[in-house]
């Protein structure tokens, strides 16, 4: 980049409404444009490349690398994910401030610090180890905030949400091609796995250049208003949207199905070969690479809210039909493989409601908030997807060990009361009765 960029001056937008327009026709250029640009894209490709590599191996490296026990070192990272969602509503607070670009770079600068601790590590020692997992948590937590609302700044209305959707599809796959080259780099072993954080680390820096290059801000305060820190962000609140964040907390299980809950139902119910949990794995990252914006568009024609209530009501139709195939496969009536092959067909009904969920849910968020509580708005939503990424393996596993009608039964039911209570919610911006 020949010399300094003028900073660009952006305008949020407050949005009042949540009505659709008609569906967008959005390009690639303008899309990429609304998604922060190139180098932006190269960022989030070259960061989800290196989160890849290490994140599904953090577990392998600390028993394998380091020598520690698997106790010790799952709860190491589980600590470090609660401490990195503490760190949200700072997050949030520094975003109404008006950052946008320097909070991504933050988040992925403070991942690379983690990087540098565990690979410095010493064998044997479980604090370095715990002090790394908490830096990689906190970067991991804030960037999701940090990326909606530079998103939401430089594109608005159905643009934006289309935009918010790229951005997911590349980054799975970018997490995706990231783990597959991380299990071909596998058969190295311990030496494989050290240089495979070392790559991570390089990765998480060059995305952090990328992303501070592009100096991103919204508006700064207007003339004449109190710019004390204690001031700043204050004068409007963050809308409540109660029954919106607890329901998100069940949605946000249907990330943890085709990784948790599939392959423990096709291994220890179905008795099944651990090839199909694989391929249920690649198909949904390949559905969700490939159908995430075009789908979001073709949401557009329905109401955010709409499409988040449709996306529980698909959610829930895939879990019953996960809870029929598995009862009819330990039933004796099926094959292990033929029940295996439903599993693996209701599996693309399920991957269908997490693409409609991921298109509609933050931008749904975005849309409701106020321009000067952005951050903080965006914050509590992500404060409740990770309170729900965290406690979903427990209860899956949980569920799963009293058979399959705890388990889907209780994912249904939960995620239809769920998609009822977004349903009946009022926007903030609408009049009351």
């Amino acid at each position: 980049m020949a010399g300094r960029a003028a900073e660009p001056t952006v305008h949020p937008m407050t949005v009042t409404s949540t009505a659709p327009p008609p569906s967008p026709e959005v390009g690639p250029r303008a899309l990429l444009r609304a998604s922060g640009g190139p180098r932006y894209a190269v960022a989030l490709a070259v960061d989800a490349l290196g989160t890849g590599l290490l994140r599904p191996f953090l577990l392998l490296y600390g028993v394998t690398v380091l020598g520690l026990s698997a106790s010790a070192t799952g709860l190491a990272m589980t600590a470090g994910i609660v401490m990195g969602l503490l760190c949200v509503p700072a997050v949030g607070r520094w975003l109404d401030r008006g950052a946008r670009s320097a909070v991504v770079a933050a988040a992925m600068l403070i991942r690379v610090l983690g990087v540098a601790v565990l690979v410095a590590a010493p064998p044997g020692q479980v604090w370095p180890f715990a002090a790394a997992a908490l830096l990689l948590g906190i970067g991991n937590q804030s960037w999701p905030a940090a990326h909606a609302a530079l998103v939401a700044t430089l594109a608005h209305g159905r643009e934006r949400d289309t935009a918010l959707a790229a951005g997911r599809a590349l980054r799975n796959a970018g997490l995706g091609a990231g783990a597959l080259l991380a299990m071909v780099c596998l058969a190295g072993g311990t030496s494989a796995l050290e240089a495979l954080a070392g790559v991570t680390g390089a990765a998480y820096l060059v995305a952090a250049v990328l992303a501070w290059s592009v100096r991103v801000r919204a508006d700064r305060p207007e003339p004449g208003a109190d710019r004390s820190p204690g001031a700043v962000g204050q004068a409007v609140r963050p809308p409540r949207m109660r029954a919106l964040l607890a329901a998100n907390v069940v949605y946000v299980f249907c990330l943890n199905v085709p990784e948790i809950a599939l392959p423990l139902v096709l291994l220890t119910q179905l008795h099944a070969s651990p090839v199909w949990s694989a391929a249920v794995f690649v198909a949904n990252t390949v559905l969700v690479v490939t159908l995430q914006v075009p789908v979001t568009v073709l949401m557009a024609r329905y109401a955010r809210r709409t499409a988040l209530v449709i996306a529980g009501a698909v959610l829930t139709v895939s879990y019953v039909g996960f809870l029929v195939v598995t009862l009819l496969g330990e039933g004796g009536g099926h094959g292990p493989g033929r029940a295996a092959a439903g599993i693996a067909a209701v599996s693309v009904v399920c991957t269908l409601g997490e693409i409609v969920y991921a298109g509609s849910a933050t931008a749904l968020v975005t849309a409701l908030a106020p321009s000067r509580a952005l951050g903080r708005t965006l914050a509590r939503f992500e404060l409740s997807s990770g309170f729900g990424l965290a406690v979903s393996p427990a209860v899956i596993t949980a569920l799963a060990a009293h058979g399959p009608t705890a388990l889907w039964g209780t994912l249904a039911t939960a995620t239809l009361l769920s998609a009822s209570a977004v349903a009946n919610e009022a926007d903030p911006a609408a009049p009351k009765r």
